[in-house]
C-alpha cells in the first residue's frame, strides 16, 4: 500500500502534461539567440539547415538577410527559397516575407530570419513574429534568429547600457514558448575583430558602429544578458521535464510579485523592472492598478498612461487586475495579502512640492504599513536613462488648468464685489462667509486644486480689503490674524471636501449611466428571440454607447461571413476588412484597428465567443481613432460582447429546444402511427383473410346465409380499410399543404343530404335525423370536402354516439352554423380540444370498434382550409352526448337583378 501511495504521489503534473499536449498541436519554434549583430546566428541556422536538407527534410527559406556576407550567402545557395512579396510604399518598393506563399507551400520546416522586424504598413501583421506565430499555428516548424536587445522586458535596460533606444521588440512569451533556444556566442574581442575585417558591416557602417554601439563595454553587458536569459530558459525546460516525468524535487515557485501601476511617467519603467525581477526569480507576477473614484473623468492623459502600462505588463506575461478604492495603500495591501504576494514592486517618482502637500506618498504609505511583505522601490534615475529611451512626459492639461484658474480669479473677484458694498452700507462682521461661498463654488466647478487656490487667494484678498489697516498686507490685531487662519483652514477643508464630492458624483453619474445603458441593453436582449434580433440589438446599442459604427457578421450555412446587422447601415466591407473579420472568426482574437493583424484598416473586429466557440464577429469603427481606447469604453465594449454572447447562447439553446420538442413530437406521432397501423390495418385484413379462407375451404358445404354473412363481412371490412387509407391520404395532403379547396358557392343542404345518404349505406344501424333551415345561404368552399366533413362526423357518431345522431344547420348572424350531435357517453372536459389531435381517441366507446383517431383531425384541417372553425361541446343533450359545432363565413350575397 505504501508503494502504491508513493506511486500516486509521484504521478506527472497534469498542468505540465496539458501544456505539453498543447505544444504538440503546433509547429516547433527554434530561436538562434545572439548578444549582438554579427555573432553568426544566421550562419549557424543555415549550416544546420543544409545538414537537414541533405538528410531529405522538406525545408525552405522563407526569408534570410545575409547583409552581403559572402559566407552566409554561400550557405543559402542550393536551398529552396520563397520569392519575397513586393510592396509599393511612398514611391519605394519594399520586399517582405510572403506569409501566404509560405502557408500555401506548407513545408515541414521554414527559415524566417530577423524575428523582431517590423513589416511594411500594408502587411497582414505589423510584426514578423506574428507571421511566425501564424506559421506555428498551421503546424509548420520555424527556425528564426533574434538579438537579445529586442526582447520586450530588456528594451529599457539595453537603452541604458548602449544609449540607443530599441524600437523593434518581441514579447518575452515568444522566447518562453520556443521549443529550443540555441545560443550563438562569441567573445567581444572576436566580434570586434570580425567587425574590423568587414564580416559584419561595410567599412563606413563598421566605423560608426564601433564608435557608438559596438564597444567592449556594451558587448560584454549584452553577452551577459544573453547568457542569463538562455540559462533561465534551460532551467525552465528542466523543470518542465521533471514535472512531466514525475521526478521528485523541490520547485522554487513560492515567490509571487505584485507590481503597482500608476498614471505617472514611471509606470512603464516599473513594469519592465518588475518583469525582469519576476523572470529572475522564476515567479508569477500581477500588475495592479488601484483606481481612485473620479480619476477617469479628471485626467484622461493619466488614464491613458495607466492603460499603456497595463497592456505592456500583459505582453510581458503578467496577470492584470484593477480595483477601486479611496485608500490606495490599504487596497493594495489587502489585494496582496489575498493573493499571497511575497514582494511588492512600486515606483517613486520625483513629485513636486505641491503634489507632496496635496496627498501622502503612496510609496511611503505602502512601506510604512507593509509589515509582512517585502517592498522594492524603483526610483527614476534620469542620469541612467538614455535620451532616446527616457520615459515620456505627460502633456499638461492646459485646458483644465486655465479653466480652473479662471474660475478661481472670477469667484474671488465676485466675492470682493459683493462684500465691498455690504461692508460700506451694513458693516457686517461675517463677510468671510461670502469668500467661503466662492471657495465652495470653485470646488464644485473646477475641482480640489481650484478650491485650494481660491482659499489662499481669498486669504490675501480679505486681508487687503477688509482687515485693518486696509489696503495693506498686514493685520493689526492678533485675534483677527487667528480668525483669518481659522477661516483659511476651514475654507481649504471645505473646498477639498466639496471638490471630492464633485469628483465622486461625476464618477458615480458616469457609472450609473453605464449601468443604466447595460440594463436597457439586457432588456432588449431578453426580448430578442432570434439570432438576427440579438445581433441587431448589439449593433444598435454598441453604436449608441461607444459612438462608433458597428457591424455584426454571422456565418451562415455556406461558411462565408456575411453582414447580419449594421448601424448605421453598411452594405459591404472591403477585401482587407473581410480578411480581418475572417481572421477574428477563425482565430478567436481581435483583428483590425489597434490590433496585431491588419491594424491599418478602419474597423476593429472582436470575436463573439460562446461555450460553442466563436459564433459571430463584431466590428467597430470609432469616429476618432485614438491610439488606445479609454478604460471606460473598453469595459463597456467587453460587457456588450459578453452579454451578446450569452444572448446568442440562449437563442441557440431556444432554437435547439424547439427542434428537440419537434423531434420528440414527431417520434411520438411515428410511434402512434405505427401502433395504429398495426391495429387498424391488421384487424380488417385478418377479418377479410379469415372470411376468404372459410369460403375457399368450405365452399358449397356452407349454408347460403353463412356464405352471405361472410361476404358481407368482407365487404364491411374492406370498406373500413378503404376509409382508413383515405383518411391517411387526406391527413398527409393537409399537413403537406397540398390541399387546395375550390372556392365555389356551395349549397350546404345538398352537401349534408348527400353525406347522410352515404352514411345510411355505410352505417345502416345509425339513425340520423336532420333539421335544415329552409333559407340556408350558400358558402364559399368545396362541396366535396364539405360532404367529406359531414360524413367523417357521422362516422365518429357511429363509433361513439350510441346509434343516434342529428344534423342541424341555420344562419347565425354573418356565419352559417352547422352541428352534428350524438347521444353517446360524451367527452371529458379536458379532452374537448385534444380529440382533434392526430391519433387521439378521447371518446368513451360504447361497444363499437374505435377508429384510428384521424377523423376529427381531418375534419379540423378541411374546415380551416375552407376558412371555417370547429369546436366540440360535451355534454350536448340530457347530460350526455357530444356536439361538433362548425362555423363558416357567409359571403356577401349578390343583389337581385345584378348581372353576374
Amino acid at each position: 500500500m505504501a508503494e502504491a501511495g508513493n506511486e500516486f504521489e509521484r504521478r506527472p503534473d497534469p498542468d505540465a502534461l496539458l501544456a505539453l499536449a498543447d505544444r504538440e498541436k503546433r509547429g516547433k519554434l527554434r530561436v538562434f539567440l545572439g548578444a549582438a549583430p554579427g555573432v553568426g546566428k544566421t550562419y549557424a541556422m543555415l549550416a544546420r539547415a543544409r545538414a537537414l536538407a541533405a538528410d531529405g527534410v522538406d525545408l525552405v527559406i522563407g526569408l534570410v538577410e545575409t547583409h552581403g556576407r559572402g559566407e552566409t550567402e554561400a550557405l543559402a545557395e542550393g536551398l529552396e527559397t520563397l520569392p519575397r512579396r513586393k510592396i509599393d510604399y511612398r514611391g519605394r518598393t519594399l520586399e517582405e516575407f510572403d506569409i501566404d506563399a509560405a502557408l500555401a507551400r506548407h513545408p515541414a520546416l521554414i527559415l524566417v530570419d530577423e524575428l523582431a522586424h517590423s513589416n511594411a504598413p500594408e502587411s497582414r501583421h505589423p510584426k514578423r513574429w506574428q507571421d511566425v506565430e501564424e506559421l506555428l499555428d498551421s503546424g509548420v516548424d520555424v527556425w528564426t534568429a533574434l538579438n537579445i536587445q529586442h526582447l520586450e522586458s530588456l528594451a529599457d535596460v539595453v537603452a541604458r547600457i548602449t544609449g540607443v533606444a530599441v524600437r523593434e521588440t518581441v514579447p518575452d512569451r515568444v522566447l518562453q514558448d520556443a521549443a529550443e533556444v540555441v545560443l550563438v556566442d562569441v567573445t567581444p574581442d572576436e566580434l570586434l575583430q570580425r567587425l574590423n575585417e568587414g564580416k559584419v558591416y561595410v567599412p563606413d557602417m563598421a566605423r560608426r558602429a564601433v564608435q557608438h554601439f559596438f564597444t567592449a563595454r556594451n558587448l560584454t553587458a549584452l553577452r551577459e544578458l544573453a547568457l542569463r536569459r538562455t540559462a533561465e530558459r534551460v532551467d525552465d525546460q528542466m523543470v518542465d521535464y521533471l514535472r512531466q516525468s514525475a521526478i521528485e524535487g523541490p520547485w522554487a515557485t513560492s515567490e509571487r510579485l505584485l507590481v503597482c501601476v500608476g498614471g505617472d511617467d514611471l509606470s512603464e519603467y516599473v513594469v519592465r523592472a518588475g518583469a525582469r525581477l519576476a523572470t529572475g526569480l522564476n515567479a508569477p507576477w500581477i500588475a495592479l492598478h488601484v483606481e481612485r473614484a473620479g480619476e477617469e473623468e479628471q485626467d484622461a492623459e493619466r488614464l491613458r498612461r495607466v492603460d499603456d502600462a497595463l497592456r505592456l505588463a500583459k505582453r510581458l506575461g503578467a496577470d492584470v487586475e484593477r480595483v477601486v478604492g479611496h485608500d490606495l495603500a490599504g487596497e493594495t495591501l489587502r489585494f496582496a495579502r489575498r493573493e499571497n504576494i511575497t514582494q511588492i514592486v512600486v515606483g517613486r517618482s520625483h513629485a513636486g512640492l505641491l503634489a507632496r502637500l496635496r496627498r501622502r506618498s503612496l510609496t511611503d504609505e505602502i512601506v510604512r504599513r507593509s509589515d509582512d511583505i517585502a517592498v522594492q522601490v524603483i526610483t527614476e534615475s534620469r542620469a541612467n536613462v538614455a535620451e532616446g529611451a527616457r520615459p515620456r512626459r505627460a502633456r499638461s492639461a492646459h485646458g483644465e488648468f486655465w479653466r480652473g484658474l479662471g474660475a478661481t480669479l472670477a469667484s474671488v473677484a465676485f466675492a470682493i464685489l459683493v462684500a465691498w458694498p455690504l461692508d460700506v452700507w451694513l458693516r457686517l462682521p461675517n463677510l468671510g462667509m461670502i469668500f467661503l461661498a466662492s471657495v465652495v463654488f470653485c470646488a464644485l466647478a473646477a475641482g480640489v486644486w481650484s478650491a485650494v487656490a481660491a482659499s489662499i487667494l481669498s486669504f490675501f484678498a480679505f486681508d487687503f480689503f477688509f482687515v485693518e489697516p486696509r489696503y495693506q498686507f498686514s493685520i493689526s490685531q492678533a485675534h483677527e490674524f487667528l480668525s483669518l487662519l481659522v477661516y483659511t483652514f476651514v475654507a481649504i477643508v471645505t473646498g477639498s471636501l466639496a471638490g471630492r464630492v464633485r469628483e465622486q458624483s461625476r464618477a458615480m453619474r458616469a457609472r450609473a449611466e453605464a449601468a443604466q445603458s447595460l440594463f436597457e441593453f439586457s432588456r432588449e436582449l431578453s426580448s430578442a428571440a432570434s439570432l438576427d434580433e440579438v445581433l441587431w440589438a448589439a449593433a444598435v446599442h454598441a453604436q449608441k454607447a461607444l459612438d462608433a459604427k458597428c457591424v455584426a457578421l454571422l456565418v451562415p450555412k455556406d461558411g462565408e461571413l456575411t453582414i447580419s446587422a449594421a448601424w448605421p447601415p453598411i452594405d459591404r466591407l472591403d477585401a482587407k476588412e473581410e480578411a480581418a473579420a475572417r481572421w477574428a472568426y477563425e482565430r478567436g482574437e481581435p483583428a483590425g484597428l489597434r490590433s496585431g493583424t491588419l491594424p491599418n484598416i478602419r474597423f476593429e473586429f472582436r470575436p463573439l465567443t460562446t461555450s460553442r466557440g466563436v459564433m459571430a464577429v463584431i466590428g467597430l469603427e470609432p469616429k476618432a481613432a485614438p491610439e488606445t481606447p479609454s478604460a471606460q469604453s473598453e469595459r463597456m465594449l467587453t460587457a456588450i460582447l459578453e452579454q451578446t454572447a450569452i444572448a446568442i447562447d440562449r437563442s441557440l439553446l431556444a432554437g435547439e429546444s424547439v427542434r428537440v420538442a419537434a423531434l420528440e413530437e414527431s417520434e411520438k406521432l411515428r410511434t402512434t402511427l405505427l401502433a395504429s397501423l398495426s391495429h387498424d390495418l391488421r384487424t380488417p385484413l385478418a377479418s377479410i383473410t379469415g372470411a376468404v379462407t372459410s369460403l375457399r375451404q368450405l365452399g358449397d358445404r356452407l349454408a347460403d346465409t353463412d356464405r352471405l354473412d361472410l361476404l358481407a363481412s368482407i365487404e364491411e371490412e374492406a370498406a373500413r380499410l378503404s376509409r382508413f387509407i383515405v383518411n391517411l391520404l387526406d391527413m398527409s395532403r393537409i399537413e403537406s399543404g397540398a390541399l387546395a379547396p375550390r372556392r365555389e358557392l356551395v349549397d350546404v343542404g345538398d352537401a349534408v343530404r348527400s353525406a347522410m345518404e352515404r352514411s345510411r349505406k355505410e352505417f345502416p344501424d345509425l339513425k340520423v335525423s336532420a333539421s335544415l333551415a329552409p333559407d340556408l345561404p350558400a358558402i364559399r368552399g368545396d362541396a366535396g370536402l364539405l360532404g367529406q366533413i359531414v360524413f367523417n362526423l357521422l362516422d365518429n357518431a357511429h363509433k361513439y354516439g350510441g346509434g343516434q345522431a342529428s344534423v342541424y344547420a341555420r344562419r347565425d348572424g354573418d356565419d352559417l352554423l352547422l352541428t352534428v350531435t350524438d347521444e353517446g357517453l360524451g367527452v371529458k372536459p379536458a379532452d374537448l380540444e385534444r380529440i382533434f389531435e392526430k391519433f387521439y381517441r378521447g371518446g368513451r366507446v360504447d361497444g363499437r370498434k374505435a377508429g384510428a383517431g384521424l377523423g376529427l383531425s381531418i375534419c379540423r384541417g378541411l374546415v380551416e382550409a375552407m376558412g371555417g372553425t370547429v369546436v366540440a361541446q360535451s355534454p350536448a343533450i340530457r347530460r350526455k352526448g357530444t356536439r361538433i359545432v362548425l362555423r363558416f363565413p357567409i359571403p356577401p350575397q349578390p343583389r337581385r337583378g345584378a348581372v353576374a
